[in-house]
């Protein structure tokens, strides 16, 4: 334990800092593989192993008429394509068991949203698939208490577990992220992924839809990767303030490669 594979990638304890990136949500077939082809050439340049994220349903949003992406059909097929032709791994959520199989089909690695990270039928879907599950710790819980979670999926004989911290509750409509989680997560065995754009969000915030604090994501992801994290989790836009999902805490595009440089020096120094 400690390190996953997913093809040539190792990813966890003593290898290379590596990547979780993509838009919050498919907004369209053209936008998805822009975004995944300029997060893939700065991935190479920095030699950082990628994981392209785009979700094709966000079904944890805050109104009714919240933007959620195509469905699962239309966005794993935008998915597949990106897939293959940039030959690039793939991950977006799942939201119900009845879900997991068809996702497996296409994605690389399953993701279980914060939400949903105590669902039982949900986790034991996932591991059977025998696909790499990120299972993203809850706001609402301990860092000690994800065990139970990794427990539910190595149940199904699947140890090939990813944990994925993005703050915790703090009163209402804000986070908190607590860098001693990191540690924590790190002594259950599985790679840990440190999420800054989800960690400076303010659910709610805004009414009708979250809010957030995009200036302090390369302070937490920094911080992060010094305490430990394996990985970096950042969703990125072209222009974030026309993103349909999250906009306030997307990370520029532009913005990637400098913050990436930084935190691989930070890595470098820490391993």
């Amino acid at each position: 334990m400690g390190k996953v594979i997913i093809g040539d990638m190792v990813l966890g304890e003593g290898a290379p800092l590596f990547l979780i990136a993509g838009p919050c949500v498919i907004e369209g077939e053209a936008r998805c593989t822009y975004v995944a082809a300029a997060v893939k050439e700065i991935a190479n340049h920095l030699d950082v192993p990628l994981i392209f994220k785009a979700s094709y349903d966000k079904a944890n949003r805050s109104s009714i008429g919240s933007f959620r992406g195509p469905g699962i059909e239309e966005g794993l097929k935008i998915l597949s394509s990106i897939r293959e032709e940039l030959e690039i791994a793939v991950t977006s959520d799942v939201h119900s068991p009845n879900q997991v199989e068809r996702a497996a089909e296409v994605l690389d690695v399953i993701q279980i949203p914060a939400f949903l990270s105590r669902q039982t039928d949900l986790l034991l879907a996932a591991g059977k698939t025998g696909k790499t599950v990120n299972i993203k710790k809850g706001q609402f819980m301990a860092p000690w208490d994800m065990v139970h979670a990794i427990d539910k999926v190595r149940s199904t004989g699947n140890d090939r577990v990813i944990l994925t911290e993005r703050g915790s509750s703090f009163g209402y409509n804000n986070l908190v992220s607590d860098m001693r989680s990191i540690s924590v997560l790190k002594r259950t065995g599985c790679p840990v992924v440190f999420d800054a754009t989800h960690s400076v969000q303010l659910p709610g915030a805004e009414g009708a839809s979250s809010g957030g604090d995009r200036d302090m994501v390369p302070t937490l992801a920094l911080a992060a990767v010094a305490a430990g994290a394996d990985g970096l989790f950042l969703e990125v836009h072209q222009n974030p303030n026309e993103a349909l999902c999250d906009a306030p805490n997307a990370l520029p595009l532009s913005e990637l490669e400098p913050l990436l440089e930084k935190a691989k020096a930070v890595r470098e120094a820490v391993a």
